[in-house]
């Protein structure tokens, strides 16, 4: 009973003091009763509660006294009963409406808030920080930000729970912000820089998932549309280019450092096709990868024969005469002169592509290549020059490939009447899942070994004509159209996964003792936030410790 009678006299005074605050005509001459305020918040659930409403409503009337008002709230903000923290959290936005200078912090506490658990609790957390956005949503994205710093520089303990906390604004600002950029990116061209920036500042310590995330963000705002100069669409490939480590020395022993070349290769060629350079991706294969090609798994070379093949189409003239050179090698290194029982037919087709869309663009580098005598009236052409062994070498190439894929058809054909008669005979469906999968790999094959003989029958001729547009359509390409065409009719929906982000488990936040999870504010965070550097990395081999794959 006297505990109850306690409880009820803290609310009477809490009442008490708000009433004298509403009434004062100069609030900062009635001290006392804001210092009760604050004092009440160590009081009961209830006295809290209203404390968390009343601190943050008269905070501007005290200055002098905003540190330790403040502070309080804070630890209202992580109390054990939910409903004193839902309640201020709730209250943090009022400390920046009339106090600017204190968004940064508070959206920075609330960043660190976004690990709440609760359902409730993360909603407030969220309409809070959406409250801020709308203030001054420059100021509030820079904090933010912030939060995808490195955690390279904590202990082992802190560095996991800031980690977490990073998870949650990522993901705050994919699912909040992303998708109302057009309202809250204003006024547009200043904020849609504004973010660029931001966003550049913060891509040398992100997952490829997140990279990828980030450039798609990019590439959505008007700053990048499509009636962006080629300047815009140059630094889109630019970003791209730092992230493939295109300055660093190639590992060939780093399997992430391959993946990570070939993944940047492939997202920067819908910018190369808008008229970007490539020039630095077609200079780093030439000279650094190329050289090393051998040392490669047979995995990693047909993946990045194949992304070779489809930047082929948008390389410039100076591009192609630099990596023309390669792909003749390796062209020589696969189409063996002799009959041979085992040929890589697709690793052929994506080198035949590239060099038709390579020699078209640069015609009379053929001429030293291949003996080809091509004229464009360049001393380039080099005419007065006898490559007849060349020629005679290069064809003699072609005719043996084309006599081993003929063969191939040949048996590609019988095999899928065979794998017709066998899926007829098949009675369980883990025997016509595997007849399924053997005419998959015999379509496939059908299609590679078609598409070398419809690239190599224009090169018999001394002056050949190479092939400039889209009329051969790779293999796997075609597969994909053929494959997407057939999911769309089946009207299947893509599955959630936790690689994007559609998982549902939410962080439980401990109420004990000791630690940042406990602690779930950092109230030093926003001073030593905006000094932190980055460790970690997309990819592994680059000083950092996330791996690709």
């Amino acid at each position: 009973m006297a505990d109850a009678a306690d409880d009820s006299r803290d609310i009477e005074k809490l009442y008490e003091y708000c009433e004298k605050l509403d009434e004062a005509q100069d609030k900062s001459q009635s001290r006392e009763y804001y210092e009760g305020i604050i004092a009440a918040a160590n009081g009961s659930v209830k006295a809290k509660q209203l404390a968390a409403q009343m601190i943050s409503k008269f905070f501007k009337y005290f200055p002098d006294l905003s540190e330790q008002a403040l502070d309080q709230h804070l630890f209202l903000c992580e109390d054990e009963e939910l409903g004193v923290r839902v309640q201020a959290i709730r209250g943090l936005p009022l400390f920046c409406k009339d106090t600017p200078d204190n968004l940064s912090k508070i959206v920075d506490i609330l960043g660190q808030l976004l690990v709440a658990g609760d359902n409730v609790e993360r909603d407030a957390v969220h309409k809070a920080l959406m409250t801020l956005l709308r203030q001054d949503i420059k100021t509030s994205l820079t904090s933010l930000f912030k939060h995808i710093g490195s955690t390279d520089d904590r202990n082992a303990e802190d560095a996991s729970a800031w980690e977490t906390i990073r998870e949650k604004v990522l993901c705050f600002i994919r699912d909040k912000v992303f998708p109302i950029k057009a309202e809250l990116l204003k006024p547009k061209d200043e904020m849609e820089r504004h973010i660029t920036n931001l966003v550049k500042q913060n891509l040398n310590d992100v997952t490829a998932v997140e990279f990828k995330l980030f450039m798609d963000f990019l590439k959505s705002l008007s700053l990048f549309g499509a009636n962006a100069p080629v300047e815009r669409v140059q630094e889109l490939v630019e970003i791209i280019e730092g992230q493939a480590d295109l300055d660093s020395q190639f590992n060939v022993s780093d399997g992430d450092h391959i993946a990570r070349y070939i993944s940047c290769l492939q997202m920067a060629l819908p910018f190369i096709e808008r008229g970007a350079s490539s020039s630095k991706f077609f200079n780093y294969l030439s000279k650094q990868i190329i050289p090393v090609f051998d040392k490669l798994s047979e995995e990693q070379k047909l993946s990045l024969l194949k992304t070779v093949a489809e930047s082929s189409l948008y390389a410039k003239p100076q591009d192609s005469r630099l990596l023309l050179p390669s792909v003749v090698q390796l062209l020589k290194k696969y189409m063996v002169r002799r009959k041979i029982n085992e040929m890589n037919f697709m690793s052929i087709e994506c080198l035949l592509y590239s060099f038709h869309h390579l020699s078209h663009k640069t015609p009379n580098a053929t001429n030293s290549l291949c003996g080809y005598k091509i004229v464009t009236g360049q001393p380039s052409d080099r005419l007065g020059e006898d490559f007849t062994d060349l020629y005679k070498d290069f064809t003699e190439r072609l005719t043996t490939i084309e006599e081993i894929a003929k063969a191939m058809i040949k048996k590609l054909t019988q095999g899928m009447a065979e794998h017709n008669k066998a899926m007829a005979a098949s009675k369980t469906e883990e025997e016509k899942e595997s007849i399924k999968k053997q005419k998959q790999n015999a379509t496939a094959g059908l299609r590679s070994c078609n598409n070398i003989l419809a690239l190599t029958q224009p090169l018999h001729s001394k002056a050949p004509s190479f092939i400039g547009d889209q009329k051969v359509a790779l293999s796997w390409k075609d597969a994909t159209k053929t494959a997407v065409t057939s999911s769309a009719v089946a009207g299947q929906k893509r599955p959630a996964s936790s690689s994007n982000g559609s998982g549902t488990n939410a962080i439980k936040r401990g109420r004990g003792v000791g630690g940042l999870q406990n602690q779930v504010i950092n109230r030093a965070a926003f001073e030593a936030l905006s000094g932190t550097g980055r460790g970690r990395g997309v990819w592994r081999g680059r000083g950092r410790g996330r791996s690709y794959r």
